[in-house]
């Protein structure tokens, strides 16, 4: 078997690990499965009709204005499962354990990461449902769809490597829980809730060129035809800027602390 079977081989274990470990303790993913539901009651109910009347609309078209944002907001969020997960591992020795084994080191954190990104997808899903339930009507077709999905898994898949990578460097579970929480708040800063244009001047310059704004409109023009222009080249490459930068981070992180 060569080496990149083992290491295959290796990384479905470990994922098959962090899913059983996910089933067994279901708080976490509740909570992930929660805050991005609640938060798209919240603006579709609470500030829908107000909000969707000062962008010349209703709260119909707010609700489908804000939905591509929540699902940014449930990818973020699922994000800090990974730095809990990681560090968890890291505080309680179990990963010492699993460098004394002949298993490749790469299968450690890319369970973590793979795990994060299923339990996102399924996340996603359950969003997806009910922004439907509530008024949201996109119009893409399949390819669209299919871009679509593509674009939100590898969003999920980078910040997981960030995640992981914050993870690595934090003593502690609460401090690792805490690490990924400026992540949750930038959909917030940008395209998500409103436009940028009706934000003060500063806010305005950080919502156009923080990485969610773009990504947040090429997923709207994907789902509902909203003009997409230059935001899907500029999202394609903040996400692989993520992901290298992510992967970097962590698998530094993993190494320097083997060492130590």
């Amino acid at each position: 078997m060569s080496t990149t079977s083992y290491a295959v081989r290796d990384s479905m274990t470990m994922l098959r690990r962090n899913l059983k470990r996910a089933q067994r303790y279901p708080s976490m993913t509740l909570s992930v499965v929660a805050m991005p539901v609640l938060m798209l009651l919240l603006f579709v109910y609470a500030f829908g009709g107000a909000l969707g009347n000062g962008m010349g609309g209703d709260r119909g078209d707010y609700t489908n204005y804000v939905t591509p944002g929540i699902l940014l907001m449930a990818i973020t969020s699922g994000a800090i499962s990974t730095a809990v997960a990681v560090c968890s591992d890291m505080t309680e020795g179990i990963i010492n354990r699993f460098r004394t084994m002949a298993i490749s080191r790469s299968s450690v954190l890319v369970g973590h990461v793979v795990g994060n990104v299923i339990q996102t997808l399924v996340s996603l899903v359950l969003v997806i449902g009910v922004a439907l339930a509530v008024g949201f009507r996109p119009n893409a077709n399949v390819v669209e769809w299919l871009a679509a999905i593509g674009m939100l898994v590898l969003l999920a898949f980078a910040l997981s490597w960030v995640s992981a990578a914050m993870g690595l460097g934090s003593d502690s579970v609460e401090t690792a829980s805490n690490a990924p929480m400026p992540l949750t708040f930038l959909p917030f800063l940008g395209s998500a809730v409103v436009r940028p244009e009706s934000m003060p001047t500063v806010l305005e310059w950080f919502a156009k060129y923080q990485p969610f704004t773009p990504i947040n409109e090429t997923l709207r023009g994907l789902m509902l035809g909203t003009e997409i222009g230059n935001d899907a080249w500029i999202a394609l490459a903040w996400l692989v800027g993520l992901t290298v930068v992510g992967y970097l981070w962590a698998q530094s992180a993993f190494n320097k602390d083997a060492k130590n």
